[in-house]
């Protein structure tokens, strides 16, 4: 008999503990919501359960962040109820119309909120289940690679350290999964000695791609990694063990980490110091997921199982984002998911906003896909938790036209004096400051090492308007569209403005801005008709609208990446040895595929163009790679870069760098918690250099001849 694992245990009574909370809580909600208040009762109910809230935050209790998410729906509700029966007396066609579309994208903002809140109740934060001591007993495996349009420098690495997995290698098949049917990567696969599969079409993108390479692997589990995610040596060690306790388990699922910036991190300056856009789900999401049996398979750094992955027809092929719609099958046939919340696999993020619009945009309308073919509240086979799981993932691509619209809405009142919302500007404030305060504090809390907050406002605001229409469309129509690669290893030569992807957003800048000066005009010179406290509300709206704003152009000015290979900060022993003999003992910096920093442990002039080579060591076993001393940086610091490498000498810096779990664990998830008052400084600071980059933009007269366009090598 199958031994039920110790963490669904765990997630079964927490489960259930949670399910009591809920009912009790959503009958005190219900009660608490509703009760009617005046502006003075309301205001005073806010401040204590700010108060309360505020004398928790800090607190280290793993009841704290459910008791605050308590709070803020209290709060969000009164708000949404209020909104709902008080405010919607619309005077004119012009509050009718734009009144409701503000009203539908508050609705929407608070569905998000609610079922966020529920994802994120009690991440579960599974450990890696030990494998049996008997190796015989350990599975086999094949590791699926696909690739199409990427050049052979960025998908080597991964082969190489594919190659070095610990796992028995009679157990062990690499696939390299060519849809560019190049004869380069065949020659070193075939030099490398891993398995070189082509096809005579490309249908179906990368889930054809995989399943074409189902039909000629046999392995038991699959592990399946983008070309440009290298896995760490553990990858299976870490992942392979839940498999062998829970004969049910499908899919586990490790995160993304990216070992290079994103456009957001490069254009703001951001990278290492602020979380990136894809931390929250990796970081908080699944893990959350997780205790509801909704962990989705994210198409790399994957393992599933065979057997139940052909049973539902291979990855899914009906929509772009093959990855969730292939766990929804799995989930709906009975099948469960494990996340282990460690990095077990790096790789390059996408070098331009272009390009990231271009991924994101594919994500996009892949989720409005399978809202369309495969809708997880309608489709049979999911439990009720994994519907809501899978619904809150949908809709959070959808998110582009209530963005849209909260950047507009103040100007209806200052343009043409249209009340959106029928109420004093006093009772709003009353009701809407105590909800947005109370959610952003318990977001502070629950998300604040994994996001922080405003920079989720800038992330969003910059991609609302390229997933407005893609997302709409396939709700619509959901076989429109194609699978695009995202181009990655490229660079971008030149520091240059990308006028032609801020557009919207200059004239959504516009806009405010002219709303920013219609309300002064309105307030000094005109008659206010006693409504000057609702301009000043407007006007504040509007102001921080035009701050949002700033920061967005600040990431459409793109920043030079003329790095073809990232560093990567690492503290190993080495050493380096000189051509007259001399061993110097020294510590490496940082590392890349071209190159490595060190510092030596006694000060020792060195002569630049020297040849000489490091001693790198790994469980005991050392080797030495040639290199040229090119850079003299102090009295001990050297700046290495390696020399002609033969394939084992390369295979072995991938061992001892890429190939080594503790340094993206290292680097994963230690981001200082976020404040309020922080996340606004900084985020001010970038609204202000997107104006200055702005303001240089203009005076060029628009002239981009000091840029050029990001160079992306062989990928399209």
């Amino acid at each position: 008999m199958t031994q039920t694992p110790t963490p669904l245990r765990s997630a079964w009574i927490a489960r259930l503990g949670l399910a009591v909370l809920v009912a009790g809580a959503i009958a005190l909600l219900a009660f608490v919501a509703t009760v009617p208040l005046d502006v003075v009762h309301q205001l005073l109910f806010s401040a204590v359960v700010f108060g309360i809230a505020l004398c928790l935050r800090n607190r280290e209790s793993r009841l704290v962040p459910l008791i605050l998410m308590a709070l803020s729906l209290v709060m969000s509700t009164r708000y949404m109820w209020w909104r709902l029966t008080e405010t919607l007396g619309f005077g004119s066609l012009v509050d009718l119309t734009l009144g409701m579309g503000l009203v539908a994208a508050e609705v929407y903002a608070y569905l998000v909120l609610v079922l966020g809140y529920f994802q994120v109740a009690w991440p579960l934060n599974r450990a890696p289940v030990p494998l049996p001591e008997d190796r015989a007993q350990w599975p086999t495996v094949d590791v699926l690679i696909p690739t199409y349009n990427e050049p052979l420098s960025v998908v080597r690495t991964t082969i190489l350290a594919a190659t070095v997995l610990d796992w028995p290698a009679d157990k062990l098949n690499i696939y390299l999964l060519d849809d560019g049917r190049r004869e380069e990567f065949r020659a070193f696969c075939e030099q490398v000695g891993v398995h070189y599969v082509t096809r005579t079409n490309n249908n179906h993108a990368k889930a054809g791609n995989i399943n074409a390479a189902l039909k000629k692997s046999h392995g038991e589990f699959v592990a399946v990694f983008d070309c440009d995610h290298v896995p760490t040596r553990s990858f299976l060690q870490m992942s392979m063990g839940g498999f062998l306790r829970d004969d049910k388990l499908a899919v586990v699922q490790t995160p993304h980490y990216f070992f290079s910036a994103d456009p957001f991190e490069r254009n703001l300056g951001t990278f290492g110091k602020v979380p990136n856009e894809g931390e929250l789900f990796y970081g908080l999401l699944q893990d959350g997921n997780d205790l509801w049996d909704a962990t989705f398979f994210c198409g790399s750094c994957t393992v599933l199982r065979r057997a139940p992955l052909e049973a539902i027809g291979g990855v899914a092929v009906e929509t772009v984002t093959e990855d969730a719609h292939t766990a929804i099958r799995l989930h709906k046939a009975g099948w469960r998911s494990a996340y282990i919340p460690i990095p077990q696999a790096a790789g390059l993020a996408t070098e331009s906003l272009s390009a990231h619009v271009g991924q994101r945009i594919r994500w996009a309308r892949g989720m409005a896909q399978i809202l369309r073919v495969d809708n997880p509240l309608l489709t049979k086979g999911l439990r009720f938790v994994q519907r809501l799981c899978y619904t809150n993932a949908m809709l959070h691509f959808f998110y582009g036209l209530p963005r849209i619209i909260f950047l507009t809405a103040p100007l209806a009142y200052l343009f043409f004096g249209a009340h959106v919302i029928h109420a004093s500007a006093l009772m709003i404030l009353s009701y809407a400051l105590p909800h947005i305060l109370q959610a952003n504090l318990t977001n502070v809390r629950v998300q604040g090492r994994h996001r922080h907050l405003l920079w989720n406002e800038v992330y969003e605001t910059t991609l609302a308007w390229y997933i407005l229409r893609p997302t709409l469309m396939a709700v619509i129509n959901p076989k429109l569209g194609k699978f695009n690669v995202t181009a990655k290893g490229g660079l971008v030569e030149r520091s240059y403005f990308d006028a032609q992807i801020a557009r919207p957003y200059l004239l959504l800048l516009l806009l405010n801005v002219t709303g920013i000066v219609v309300g002064i005009v309105r307030l000094v010179m005109a008659d206010t008709g006693g409504e000057s406290n609702t301009i000043w509300l407007n006007l504040g709206w509007t102001l921080y609208n035009t701050i949002m704003l700033g920061a967005v152009i600040a990431t459409s000015s793109e920043q030079r990446q003329i790095r073809r290979s990232h560093r990567v900060p690492l503290s190993m022993p080495a050493v380096l040895h000189l051509a007259d003999g001399r061993a110097l003992p020294c510590r490496t910096l940082n590392f890349s595929t071209g190159g490595m920093a060190v510092r030596l442990d006694a000060p020792e002039p060195l002569q630049p163009g020297t040849d000489a080579s490091i001693e790198l060591t790994n469980r005991n076993r050392s080797k030495h790679l040639p290199v040229v001393i090119r850079h003299d940086r102090d009295a001990s610091g050297i700046s290495l870069q390696f020399g002609e490498l033969d394939l084992e000498q390369e295979r072995w810096l991938v061992t001892c760098t890429f190939a080594r779990a503790d340094i993206w664990v290292q680097l994963w998830g230690r981001h200082d918690r976020d404040t309020l008052l922080r996340s606004f400084g900084d985020v001010f600071k970038a609204s202000l250099r997107g104006f200055h980059r702005l303001g240089r933009f203009i005076t060029s007269g628009g002239r981009r001849s000091d840029a050029a366009p990001p160079r992306t090598g062989d990928s399209a």
